[in-house]
């Protein structure tokens, strides 16, 4: 039996270390339903970094006397919807995709090599069973078929409050929601983050999903449905690291 070499039996430790907790975390919460997460700030969560993008230079707008206009604003009377941190608007997902794909490869190669010394600097003439003609004869195949076929569709249409978590030097709105539904033993969760223009927002408080830049939609779930639906860790370890 070939044994893995230690620096990847080290790197193998962590990950059954990490399987055996997540299976000791399922044992607690036998016939009970998935816990719900806690309300938290999108700021603090691990890996938040605060959007940077190139900002054009900054106008400087001056109030005219006598004048109710103020420099800036998108309308006379105050705006209600989001514009500062912590204000909250609706984005509205929905999207009807489609994708199929159909690959076929089909490779085989034979390949034969004869290599021959006639002359050896006479060592040749002093080596039994030796024919200088034909030292090296190699000979070798190999066929490869793989058939690939895919068939998606995805439907979703949902809508999540999110929450504006930084105002950008230009103006654009940092935005974060997240949604959580459970429905019997299954956790439904919707992630939506994503850069957008105050103009793209509606007069009823909404924005479309498509019109965030560097969106970032995360539609999943977890509960039994789901781990049903995933293969064991143990599976997927040997998939990792087994080389055939």
């Amino acid at each position: 039996m070939r044994r893995l070499p230690i620096n990847r039996s080290l790197c193998v430790l962590p990950l059954l270390a990490l399987g055996a907790c997540g299976t000791v975390t399922k044992l607690s919460q036998i016939g009970d339903p998935p816990p719900m997460t806690t309300i938290q700030d999108a700021t603090r969560q691990p890996g938040y970094q605060p959007v940077s993008l190139p900002m054009p230079q900054p106008i400087v707008t001056q109030r005219q006397a006598n004048s109710l206009w103020q420099s800036g604003s998108r309308a006379f009377f105050k705006d209600q919807r989001a514009t500062n941190i912590g204000d909250i608007l609706t984005v509205l997902v929905a999207f009807d995709e489609k994708g199929k794909f159909d690959d076929n490869t089909q490779l085989q190669r034979t390949d034969t090599q004869t290599m021959g010394i006639p002359n050896l600097y006479g060592l040749q003439n002093h080596i039994p069973n030796l024919d200088p003609a034909t030292i090296v004869n190699t000979n070798g195949s190999s066929n490869h078929q793989a058939t690939t076929e895919g068939n998606r569709e995805e439907q979703v249409n949902l809508s999540v409050a999110a929450e504006v978590t930084q105002v950008l030097a230009n103006g654009n709105l940092v935005v974060n929601g997240r949604q959580e539904i459970r429905l019997n033993n299954e956790i439904r969760e919707l992630q939506i983050t994503g850069v957008l223009r105050p103009q793209d927002i509606s007069s009823t408080n909404t924005v479309n999903y498509f019109k965030l830049a560097e969106a970032r939609i995360s539609y999943g779930g977890r509960g039994q449905q789901t781990d049903m639906q995933q293969s064991r860790w143990g599976q997927q370890l040997l998939d990792i690291i087994n080389p055939f």
